[in-house]
């Protein structure tokens, strides 16, 4: 940590979104209420995949992956907004709020990824049905998933690094619920142009180009879909893709609110907003959108229900 005049900052002060003791009640309950449905639901969905073998394929692979960042996604940014609302107290320590914007930088990125490589599967399950197993054979895709999850956290590690790096004396009150990249780095007490033009690089390669991969994809799975001769099997094939696009765009039109546009056009408002969609909304939609228009994951809650009973 970086220290000017003898002073620097020890901890931040997380403005949340409300002073008012009512509001702050009724935030309190609504976010338990959606983080305790993000991590039911989406443990839900990876104890299916786990224990259901028809769910043994690269496609339920990859959405378990998806459901464990969306946890822990959760747990790192909401647990600590909900003791702000219930205590009053809006402190977290420099270190913690470094190792929170770490990780939830960490999370995000690899969710990126993610997607992408999702939207790769959907093209290869769509255009090889056949060889669909062999292509996607699970060594393969534990590989890339490994690599997912490097490639986050490396790029996460770096931005994180640099930022610690940063003369912070003062002040300390981040407008944010929780410790989120630009949020904290609007308050370094020099110029961050060059990490803000790092920052933009970064999120280039992490936002743009998977979701052009995605794009790609999905322009090769139309081309497919429309040689198709059979209705039903065109329904059938952009069913199977509906899930995926939908948690892209429900993704992808909050984060990159965030993180790609120009600070002089940001609003620290509007971003704190458009944080909640990313950190609370989509991961607790998730699940529901997977389960609800998939057959499979609804077979096989059936089938763990029916045991159970």
């Amino acid at each position: 940590m970086w220290h000017q005049n003898g002073t620097f900052v020890k901890e931040f002060i997380l403005l949340g979104f409300t002073s008012n003791p009512i509001l702050q009640r009724l935030l309190l309950v609504l976010c338990l209420v959606m983080s305790l449905a993000t991590v039911f639901g989406n443990s839900l969905i990876i104890f299916l995949v786990w224990v259901d073998s028809r769910l043994h394929t690269a496609m339920y692979f990859f959405i378990g992956n998806l459901s464990l960042l969306d946890i822990f996604f959760t747990l790192i940014t909401i647990p600590q907004m909900l003791v702000h609302l219930a205590l009053g107290t809006k402190t977290i320590s420099f270190n913690r709020c470094m190792a929170q914007l770490n990780l939830t930088l960490s999370c995000g990125m690899t969710e990126c990824f993610f997607l992408a490589l999702m939207a790769y599967d959907r093209y290869v399950a769509i255009s090889n049905p056949l060889r669909y197993p062999t292509i996607m054979r699970m060594q393969l895709c534990v590989q890339m998933a490994a690599a997912c999850w490097v490639g986050g956290f490396f790029n996460a590690a770096t931005l994180t690094v640099i930022t610690i790096n940063f003369p912070f004396c003062g002040p300390n009150r981040i407008n944010h619920f929780f410790c989120e990249e630009p949020a904290v780095l609007h308050l370094a007490c020099m110029d961050t142009y060059v990490v803000e033009v790092l920052i933009f690089a970064l999120s280039v390669i992490v936002l743009i180009l998977p979701f052009t991969f995605i794009l790609v994809s999905y322009i090769q799975i139309v081309k497919v879909v429309l040689r198709m001769r059979s209705a039903e099997g065109r329904q059938r094939a952009f069913s199977t893709c509906a899930t995926h696009l939908t948690v892209v765009t429900l993704f992808y039109s909050t984060i990159s609110f965030t993180y790609l546009q120009p600070r002089s056009d940001r609003a620290a408002d509007q971003e704190k907003k458009a944080s909640v969609f990313y950190a609370l909304v989509s991961p607790m939609l998730n699940p529901v959108i997977y389960s609800l228009r998939n057959k499979d994951v609804k077979g096989a809650l059936a089938k763990v229900m029916g045991k159970a009973s």
